[in-house]
């Protein structure tokens, strides 16, 4: 009788979990693109789905401990567009195999032998660029196994950063052997990471919490960590003082177009936050502010100044907030230098004590803020037209006290495309502008009263859906307000995740008529928009990742515009039931 050769003798199954039964145990994906789905499926009853996204192409990924010197079989079944099955780590020739098409399941198979030292390979799964969602089922690893892996020991050091109203920031030490870590609030798992830091989202102002960290091998997960506890902040930004839900407005107060000018006397009381449109810069690199009235021969109805003061103290006296926005589409300001961070603080300062204002509207636009090349995390900023920004804003907040409202009016372009994009990118090549809001607004969270997208003028944008996303309906306000307040991995990287914000520092920016801007919505349309976020009804086909009734309200460009509508823009607002 032949005998069976020992090396195949001790054959056997090394992948974990690779028909997916037990969800993603033993599998980390990138940028959280994997989940795990009833429909469709090979075997079993669950199947892998992941999404590919901007510059992540959904690599779902195991180590397994194999054996030096050794012939091992890598084989799977897959489903979609451009799959891809690999292994690397190797120690002789990585290998990999793909299918084109796969409309049904195909299987994909490769071999590989293992280097003189090689104790271990990293086998894997992923999609490619712009292509849509792709299965993956009963993926096997065949052949001898190693030695043992040992259980990873529990992390030690952990410890909380500083907190803000909804986030609270984690690190710990390596742990040898570890091949991610799980991140548990209370008894509930958060996050998987990869790396020894983490940022817990979604937290409640003035709560405490508790937060422990488990390291995670082939050989399963650790004891967990010991707790550290950490108490978020009351969220300084608040609300300023503003009703449950607010109208903003854009006033044309320093020039005139085809909307005609509107003294300050004749805003409605709908408006509850007054932007005065605009103040700009001397030139764009000075950070020297300037404001004034329309003038006359350019806007026959101006006001005088003294009636112009006396009107904002009109509205304050009924509990409206009027502002200096700095910005616009023509006022670029890009403080790149210490002194015009400086000079940008004195000349706002000088134009709120001047009007009697309540605070400070950022509307930066074109190029006034960019990523240089090799800034690369939201979280620590080194452009200098970021950090001076930052650094100004703060010290006017300071000087103003908690009373001082600020707000954000940023385009798709330097916010939600930052999902997929962020600066010149990892390989350069990029629009150095995408998503260079995130650092200002993440760095400001717990000042900012309200932040209102423009949801105009934009391009379509992806979703968390994966979807794109044009102007115009429901669908793209939902998509876009859902991003803002469920966060969302910055450039694909879960480990640079931009937290929520809070329901309360969320407005929705449109236009007020057709001649306003690109993207005009219907009244309708908006109240769908709100109905969704607010209630989850009428969602129409794009799912939200919650339910914000505190959401503050809705911004405009502009009141001039919407009295030129025959104020069918603040009608439909003052008509909306909130409850």
């Amino acid at each position: 009788m032949a005998l069976t050769p020992a090396a195949q003798a001790a054959d056997t199954e090394l992948a974990r979990n690779g028909g997916f039964e037990a969800g993603l145990d033993g599998w980390t994906c990138t940028a959280g693109s994997g989940a795990v789905v009833s429909s469709p499926v090979h075997g079993g009853t669950k199947a892998l789905q992941a999404t590919p996204a901007g510059s992540d192409n959904a690599r779902c990924s195991q180590t397994v401990t194999v054996k030096p010197n050794s012939s091992y079989t890598l084989s799977g079944w897959v489903r979609g567009s451009y799959v891809y099955l690999g292994a690397t780590g190797t120690g002789t020739t990585d290998v990999s195999t793909w299918t084109g098409s796969a409309p049904d399941w195909q299987r994909l198979a490769t071999t590989f032998t293992t280097g003189a030292s090689t104790t271990s390979v990293t086998i894997y799964t992923h999609g490619w660029y712009g292509t849509p969602a792709y299965q993956a089922d009963d993926l096997s690893l065949y052949g001898p196994g190693g030695d043992p892996v040992q259980l990873p020991t529990a992390p030690t050091g952990l410890a909380a950063g500083s907190p803000t109203s909804t986030t609270v920031p984690l690190t710990w030490t390596a742990v040898s052997g570890a091949t991610s870590y799980n991140v548990y609030q209370g008894a509930t798992r958060i996050q998987t990471v990869t790396g020894t830091s983490a940022t817990a989202t979604g937290l409640t102002a003035s709560t405490p919490y508790s937060f422990q960290v488990a390291a995670v091998n082939a050989a399963g997960e650790s004891p967990k960590s010991a707790a550290v506890t950490a108490t978020t902040t009351s969220g300084g930004g608040g609300g300023g003082g503003l009703p449950a839900h607010a109208l903003v407005g854009y006033l044309h107060a320093s020039f005139a177009n085809g909307s005609g000018y509107t003294r300050m006397a004749d805003v409605p009381d709908s408006w509850d936050v007054i932007n005065l449109a605009f103040g700009e810069p001397t030139s764009v690199t000075s950070g020297d502010i300037r404001f004034s009235l329309c003038p006359a021969t350019e806007c026959p109805n101006v006001e005088s100044v003294a009636d112009f003061k006396a009107a904002i103290k009109a509205k304050q006296a009924a509990g409206k907030k009027v502002l200096i926005s700095i910005g616009g589409q023509n006022g670029q300001v890009q403080l790149s230098t210490t002194a015009a961070r400086d000079t940008f603080v004195s000349s706002v300062s000088k134009i709120i004590d001047e009007y009697g204002l309540d605070g400070l509207d950022i509307d930066f636009e074109g190029h006034s803020l960019s990523l240089q090349t090799g800034d690369t995390d939201f979280r620590n900023p080194t452009s200098p037209v970021i950090v001076n920004l930052i650094q100004a804003v703060k010290t006017l907040k300071a000087k103003y006290g908690a009373k001082f409202v600020l707000t954000m009016a940023p385009e798709t372009f330097f916010v939600q495309l930052g999902y997929q994009y962020y600066g010149s990118g990892p390989w350069g090549g990029q629009d150095p502008r995408a998503g260079a809001y995130l650092p200002v607004i993440h760095a400001l969270r717990d000042d900012l009263t309200l932040l209102h997208v423009q949801d105009y003028n934009s391009g379509s944008i992806m979703g968390l859906d994966n979807q794109y996303h044009s102007m115009g309906g429901a669908d793209f306000h939902i998509a876009m307000t859902d991003m803002l307040l469920t966060g969302f991995p910055v450039a694909g990287n879960a480990d640079r995740f931009f937290p929520a914000l809070r329901a309360d520092q969320v407005a929705i920016g449109l236009p007020a008529s057709t001649q306003a801007g690109n993207g005009h919505t219907a009244p309708a349309e908006v109240n769908k928009a709100l109905d969704c976020l607010t209630r989850k009804t009428d969602c129409g086909t794009y799912q939200t990742h919650g339910t914000w009734p505190a959401l503050r309200g809705l911004m405009t460009w502009s009141i001039n515009w919407d009295r030129y509508n025959q104020w069918a823009f603040s009608k439909n607002f003052d008509a909306y039931n909130w409850s």
